[in-house]
């Protein structure tokens, strides 16, 4: 049954996880069909493809990026919803979508590697990925599962820290999906930022995408566009908060998908026998990848 159908007919839709080329998808949100598809979608060069494992910043960039593309003015983007200016390329209608787009095509997704547009390893299009530390995903996610209505809503937060270290989620394994992006970076036209380095200094990093991105904009309508992606803003703009996401998809009496937007959440919810084995388990996977994550508020303070 898909959204649109059970939206029209008012039934509940039974979503579960569906296996393609070992990558769990939700079904009547994806389509294995869909998906498989899109390692043939035809890239041009002003495509922009925005990768992050589920709870790492997405919104935000689709937020920056709905931004950026018209320098700021927050007014020039107040008719559509941000999830439509920057849409999921791995949806049920998204190859329409992706193919009648006008130029620069933005989108966003949160597949592995091996499923995306195979121009992308010709130099075609551009690739940003936003990590986050897996502590604080795991909690995010933790959340954002109580009140998805697409996903599995978990016993208790131990029962879901074991699922988050087995990959027995959408998005599969944090690690494998870090890994697998950042392995090829140098096959495409990438740029790596963290959700961390995005709440130290927000106008750093939106400088380094419009850089990126070779797009010129004045240091005001930077200022703008910093000033309108601050959590805080986002919160309480309902192009940007998912508010307006319908209840057959997401429970709005019990969460919001803009939560805290912190850094160090994890402290108030692992064990420390929990934050032990994590550790463990992120040396040994992590232990040929060089990337270093921040885990806590107050490392953002530079001495």
């Amino acid at each position: 049954i898909t959204v649109l159908h059970c939206l029209i007919s008012g039934e509940a839709p039974q979503y579960k996880l569906v296996p393609l080329r070992g990558f769990k998808l939700i079904s009547g949100i994806h389509s294995p069909e869909v998906v498989d598809q899109i390692q043939n979608f035809e890239i041009q060069d002003s495509d922009v493809f925005v990768i992050t494992y589920p709870k790492s910043g997405t919104i935000w960039l689709q937020q920056i990026l709905s931004l950026i593309e018209v320098k700021g003015d927050v007014t020039a983007s107040n008719e559509q919803l941000n999830s439509e200016r920057v849409p999921w390329i791995e949806l049920l209608d998204s190859r329409k979508q992706f193919v009648s787009a006008p130029s620069p095509r933005i989108c966003v997704s949160h597949l592995p590697y091996k499923f995306m547009p195979l121009g992308l390893k010709q130099k075609k299009g551009k690739v940003i990925y936003v990590a986050r530390n897996p502590k604080d995903v795991l909690v995010s996610y933790f959340h954002f599962h109580k009140y998805a209505n697409m996903l599995e809503t978990p016993k208790d937060f131990d029962t879901f820290f074991e699922k988050f270290l087995e990959g027995n989620v959408f998005g599969n394994c944090w690690f494998e999906h870090v890994k697998s992006w950042c392995s090829h970076k140098d096959e495409m036209n990438f740029l790596y930022i963290t959700y961390e380095e995005m709440i130290k200094d927000l106008r750093s990093v939106v400088e380094k995408i419009t850089s990126f991105l070779a797009r010129n904009l004045t240091s005001q309508q930077l200022n703008d566009v910093v000033e309108h992606s601050t959590f805080k803003n986002m919160k309480n703009n309902p192009q940007a908060n998912y508010q307006q996401i319908p209840v057959i998809l997401l429970n709005h009496q019990l969460g919001s998908f803009l939560r805290k937007g912190t850094v160090g959440d994890w402290k108030n919810y692992f064990t420390v026998a929990q934050n032990e084995r994590f550790d463990k388990v992120y040396q040994q996977k992590m232990k040929d990848v060089s990337l270093s994550f921040i885990w806590d508020m107050n490392d953002l303070i530079s001495p």
